[in-house]
Order: C-alpha cells, then structure tokens, then sequence
C-alpha cells in the first residue's frame, strides 16, 4: 500500500462517523459502521444511516408534541379537538418506531459487540422504562375510551392525560447530544441552538400552566388574568396565549413589571416554584454562554499573556529595539498562522503526518535546483521530515558565521542575502520562490557565509542538515546528481558573490576533483533511480553529500609549523589515501607517502577521520 493511498481525502460522512463509531474493548473485533453484514435478517443496526434519518425525522414530531401538549391542556376548551387529527398521526409514526425498536440491534457494553437476537432485544425494551413511557404516550387514551363508552369526555383528567408525550423530549438531548460531537456542524451554533431551545419549552410551558390554572380556579375574578380582564374565557385561543407568555418570560428574565401578578394562593405556589426554576434555568443559560464567549476569546488573552512575558523579558535583559520588535513579530504571526497547528500534528500517526507534508512540500521540493533530477523515492523520504515555518517582514533566518544546522527553501515572500564586511552590511542578491538558503554552509559543513533576513511576510520549508546527510546513504546516484547541481549552481554564481567568500573557490575545486575522481557519470546514470530495476544492491552508497573537512600539514606533527614555513591547508577528505597524496603534491609541491595524526599514529583508513582531523603528510 502506498503512502498516497493512506493519505486519500476522506468524506464528510466517513469523518462524522467516527463520531459516531462504536470503540470496541482491545482484542474484541471492530465493527462495520457502513455494513453490518454480520447482522442477522431484519434487525437493524442503531448506527444505520436510514435508521439515523428516521430518527431524526421523530425530533422534527417531538417538537410539536412538546408545543401542543402544554397548550391543549391550557386551552383545551377553546380547542375543542381542532388538533385531534394531527395528534392521531404523530402518535401513528411513534408507534411504528415502537416497532421498529423491537428490531433494533444494542451494543453489549460488556463485550462491545452488537446483539442481534430478537429475544433478546425484545426482552430488554420490555423490562426498561423506555417502553412503558413509549406506550404511555402514544396510545390516545381519550379516544379509546369514547369508542368504548361513546360519551364525551369531559374531566380535566384526560386532560392531563397528553403530557406523558413530553417523555419524547428525551429524543431531543440525544440528537443535541449527537450534533455537539459531528464535525460538520459548528459547535458554537449548536450550543446555542440548545439553550435557546430551553429557554423557549421553559417559557411556553410555565405559561400554559398558568393560564390553566385561571381557567380552574372557582372564582374567575380572582386569577391573575382575571383580576385585569373581565370575561377573559372571551378573549380567545391567540390573546389568552400571548397574555400567558408574555407573564412567563416577564418573570422568566427576571423583569417583572406587575401589571399581571399571582392573586390567589395557589398562583402564589406556582410563581415559588416558577422563581426557583428560573434561578437554575439561568445559572444553567449565563454558564453556557459564559463558557462559548470565553472559548472565543482564550486565544487572545493567550497571545497578550505570552506578549507581557516577552515584553517583561526584553526589558529586563535590556534588548536592542530591533530584536525586540523582531521577537514580537514573530510571535504575533505563529499565533496567526498554520504554524500553531504543527501541536495537533504532533498527535497524528507518523504516516498521516507524511501525507500531509507530501501534500503541501513534494512539488516545491522537487523544483529547487539542489534536488532537480533526483528519484522519487529520496523526495518522498526528505519531505517526510520537513517543516513549514512562517517569518515576516525584516526577521533574521540565518545568522552570517552561525554553524549550520538547517537549510530553507522559499515557498512564498521574498528573501534578502546580506554579508558583513568591514562593520557595514551590503546588499548581495534577492531570494525568490523556489530558491534556496543556507545550502552553501550545509554542503560544505562551513560556518554559514550569509545572513538571510525576509523583505516581507515569507514562508520557507526547513531542512534538517543531518536528516538529509542519512538519506543519501542508501541513493548514491541521487547523493551524486545533488553534488552534481550544487556544483553547477556554484560556477553560475556571479563573481561578486564568490569573492565575499573566500573559501568556496578552493573548496569548490576540491570538490570538484573529488568528483572528478569517483568516475565520470552521464546524464542517464547521474540520475538514475537506485530501486529501480533491482539494482540496489549494486550500487556504493557515498558516506555523505557533505564531505568531511580536514586540515593537511606539510609537515612532520612535532615540527614548529611556522619554522617549517608551511600554513595549514583545508580541504574536503577525498575517497582514498592516493588522492590525499594527489592534493597535498599540489599544495606543498611535493609527493608524501605517509599519513600521521597529531599524536603521530599513522592513518591507515579513511572512514576513521572525523570533522576537523588535522592531518600530516610526510
């Protein structure tokens, strides 16, 4: 399986599945979200996506059953069965789903694994309350009892004999509880949503309570809508109903402005109760929006408690005003760019994380001079280790003479090269997308000859010296076209630019000839791939794509180097012993035949030299 495979775009619906998903226990069997193949003829699996519409379809029924049920029982004589039809056929589709649940496959939280057996799903339906309140609230109690007795019913207990539908409100936390954790619906809106929702049942029910409770009393007079309207059965169902609210979410938001009150003593109960409900519903309302409002605005007080530590810091250890701006502006733009989602990313599995880089860097990578003509296989490995970074404008990348670590390639903005000369700072040349800095110090393990500074807001790709100095170990043909092109890209610079350093002409003809001597490679075999065509093992990996510096000496180690009349001379450690021997004839003007190190033991193999040996030729 190939890593593109992997990294595949994924659709809404898989995504909101996992959301979803049933986690079994470790060891246990995962379970088909999509299929449910496994189940048996006519049960239906809880997560099925027909199962789940269905659903959702009941919360749009439970609405109106949590709207009708208080107001038919506040105004039930005003009514007079003008939503009988409509009720008869909501319950009718609550109980088909009453059916249907008796096929509904559970999970078994014990095993993590689906029960599918109709005894079994019957039998747990059965003993749970679900099925007694289902049944309670669906079957028309009041209209089986006129069939059988064929008298109108008239005692207020049929009345209540509808607010067992509220039970179905239960439907209703489910699905706000499933849309709070689907990633395709905002959050925010959601939460909401919920407590406006809240809110609302709260003030339709407490005033369609209140409103009954008038319409009971024996003296009309003495209600609180009675005490202000005469007569006030003549109002009509929509007046009636905008007096009850309008009391309710008075007293609901605490306003209270007294033009209708509670008379009687139980109205002054039902207030009590009412006030102290609106205390939780409240708490229940600020809480909620406190925490939303807070989550937009923890970002901020983030990046000001990290900007005072920063401006604390600077004035402390007494900061130039140029590197303190530079500082602020760099964390002002990591909390404003995809730099701050590098700490989710650090919680994905290495192959996403490899997908996501060969998304966003292998086509920038791949058109930089450094790495033109290279296989596939090395660009897919070196961008798996890649960084993005953001800097913006007039911020330091590289440091002239730091020792190098990492070198960059621009992806967008625009970089200047500077060098230090003399105590002034000169202008060289301007970096553009798809260019490269820091390469040079990298490729020849020197200290870093530049200062690269961004002209404006740039992003660049981070490559790490050492990471790149392990990948060729295995491609030697792509370890020899990256020399390959970084010694064109040298003989192409301009003259300017070589002679502000001074050692890159003597280290280039050192590489130059070291190349040289490793054989002449054409155009086919330079570039060629080392996993192709099963060659791999035919091939001899190069020790590095930077060479390993040493110092030679003309010298024997106990003689007085200036006696001797001879400096030090660096250069780049070629393949062999002869080839050393080639190039100190040319720098002393004379053939040695023997290698000594500093202590006076004799080299006798290459591969035990390190960065910075100073060598002796006698």
């Amino acid at each position: 399986m190939s890593m593109w495979s992997l990294g595949r775009r994924c659709s809404s619906s898989e995504m909101a599945s996992v959301s979803i998903a049933i986690f079994p226990a470790f060891g246990s069997p995962i379970l088909n979200i999509e299929g449910y193949s496994n189940l048996r003829k006519y049960v239906i699996a809880p997560y099925d996506r027909r199962y789940q519409l269905w659903q959702t379809f009941l919360v749009a029924l439970v609405v109106y059953s949590a709207w009708a049920s208080p107001f038919e029982l506040a105004f039930r004589k005003l009514l007079v069965g003008s939503l009988l039809s409509v009720d008869l056929l909501v319950d009718a589709f609550f109980a088909v789903d009453i059916i249907l649940t008796f096929f509904v496959a559970y999970l078994d939280t014990s095993t993590y694994l689906l029960v599918d057996d109709y005894n079994k799903i019957a039998l747990r339906y059965v003993k749970k309350l679900h099925f007694t309140m289902d049944l309670a609230s669906t079957l028309p109690i009041e209209q089986i009892y006129q069939i059988l007795t064929g008298k109108p019913t008239k005692s207020e207990v049929f009345g209540f004999l509808v607010m067992p539908r509220l039970w179905r409100l239960r439907r209703v936390s489910e699905l706000f509880a499933r849309l709070e954790k689907d990633i395709r619906i905002n959050y925010w809106a959601t939460r909401f949503c919920k407590v406006t929702c809240v809110t609302l049942f709260a003030a339709h029910f407490a005033g369609c309570m209140f409103y009954w409770l008038a319409v009971q009393h024996k003296t009309p007079n003495n209600t609180w809508i009675g005490n202000k309207t005469q007569d006030f059965h003549e109002l009509g169902i929509g007046l009636g109903y905008t007096y009850s609210v309008y009391w309710s979410v008075a007293t609901l938001t605490t306003v209270g402005y007294g033009d209708f009150y509670a008379v009687n003593l139980t109205e002054k109960l039902f207030c009590i109760f009412y006030t102290l409900f609106n205390i939780g519903l409240g708490a229940y309302v600020i809480g909620n929006m406190t925490t939303l409002l807070v989550h937009i605005s923890v970002r901020t007080f983030a990046v000001r408690d990290v900007f005072d530590k920063i401006l604390q810091y600077a004035n402390k250890n007494r900061l130039p005003e140029g590197l303190k701006e530079q500082i602020l502006a760099h964390m002002q733009l990591k909390f404003k760019t995809a730099e701050l989602q590098q700490e989710v990313l650090q919680d994905l599995p290495k192959t996403i994380r490899s997908c996501i880089a060969q998304h966003l860097f292998k086509n920038i990578v791949e058109t930089a001079y450094l790495f033109k003509g290279v296989s596939d296989n090395f660009i897919t490995q070196l961008v798996s280790e890649t960084k993005a970074e953001y800097y913006p404008s007039k911020v330091d990348i590289i440091l002239q003479n730091e020792m190098p670590k990492y070198f960059y390639i621009l992806v967008s903005g625009s970089l200047d090269v500077l060098i230090y000369n003399t105590g002034s700072e000169q202008f060289l040349f301007e970096l553009e997308s798809g260019d490269m800095a820091g390469e040079i110090g990298v490729m020849f393990n020197i200290p870093q000859p530049f200062t690269v500074r961004s002209r404006g807001l740039s992003q660049v790709i981070r490559i790490n010296h050492h990471h790149l100095k392990q990948m060729v170990q295995p491609f030697s043909d792509d370890g020899k076209a990256i020399m390959y092109n970084f010694i064109q890209y040298l003989k192409g610079l301009k003259g300017k630019v070589l002679e502000e350093i001074s050692c890159v002409p003597e280290l280039l003809g050192d590489l130059e000839h070291l190349t040289q001597n490793e054989g002449t490679l054409d155009e086919d075999s330079r570039y060629q791939d080392p996993y192709k065509k099963g060659k791999t093992g035919n091939y001899k990996p190069l020790s590095s794509p930077v060479p390993v510096r040493v110092k030679i000496h003309g010298h024997h180690p106990n003689e007085n180097k200036m006696g001797n009349g001879t400096t030090p001379k660096l250069i780049l450690l070629p393949n062999s012993v002869e080839d050393i021997f080639r190039v100190a004839e040319r720098k002393f003007g004379k053939r040695g035949s023997k290698i000594l190190m500093a202590d006076g033991s004799e080299v006798e193999q290459l591969n035990a030299l390190r960065e910075n040996d100073e060598l002796y030729i006698l």
